[in-house]
């Protein structure tokens, strides 16, 4: 998928889906942690999962990334853009795998994958529907300033509303494209306005 930009946040890589990532993702949607965004899910449910977002960058030119630690290239988690036909609006998602919480990687992630989508992609003040059960979920909306909208549902599910900013100076503009393993060029968009923390709250 060589045209889906990568996005350097400094210590995280936020890169496009590939197939065989659908491992580890279904690790995490076959555990507990998985409840807020319809797991725990079988392993044929995470390989359409993720066959479905690469459908979903073809379609609308965004979806979710997945995130990989810069320094050794591992997924941790995934970030971005859905738009499925029954939403209401795009809406802005996360979510991090086990054992990756509470170094700041989700806050960072998905700051670099909301600025995209306002610089780039022009989109409206983007939505997030979190379950208010979820806590570390409307947390970390909160930290990225967005605000409880309404109560409402999500496929019959009740949720919250979050609406987020439109972020005031973010500039993603600068692209430099780089070799990918495969022969390809990968257009890699450093972050460089992005604060740099040793650790979020997750």
């Amino acid at each position: 998928m060589n045209d889906v930009p990568t996005i350097d946040t400094g210590r995280l890589l936020l890169c496009p889906p590939q197939e065989a990532e659908h491992q580890p993702l279904a690790v995490f949607l076959g555990g507990e942690r998985s409840e807020f965004i319809g797991g725990p899910e079988s392993l044929w449910t995470a390989w359409r999962d993720c066959m479905a977002n690469i459908g979903h960058w073809h379609l609308h030119g965004f979806g979710l990334w997945t995130i990989k630690l810069k320094s050794n290239q591992q997924a941790i988690g995934r970030t971005g853009i859905l738009n499925p036909s029954m939403w209401r609006e795009p809406e802005l998602g996360w979510h991090l795998f086990d054992g990756h919480e509470g170094h700041g990687y989700a806050y960072e992630a998905t700051l670099a994958a909301r600025t995209h989508a306002y610089d780039q992609l022009k989109l409206a003040p983007l939505a997030s529907y979190i379950e208010s059960q979820n806590t570390r979920s409307i947390a970390l909306a909160e930290r990225l300033g967005a605000k409880f909208e309404a109560d409402t549902t999500l496929m019959g599910q009740p949720v919250q509303l979050y609406r987020h900013p439109k972020p005031e100076g973010a500039r993603m503009s600068d692209v430099t494209n780089t070799p990918a393993q495969n022969g390809r060029n990968t257009d890699v968009i450093p972050t460089a306005v992005f604060p740099q923390k040793e650790s979020f709250n997750d």
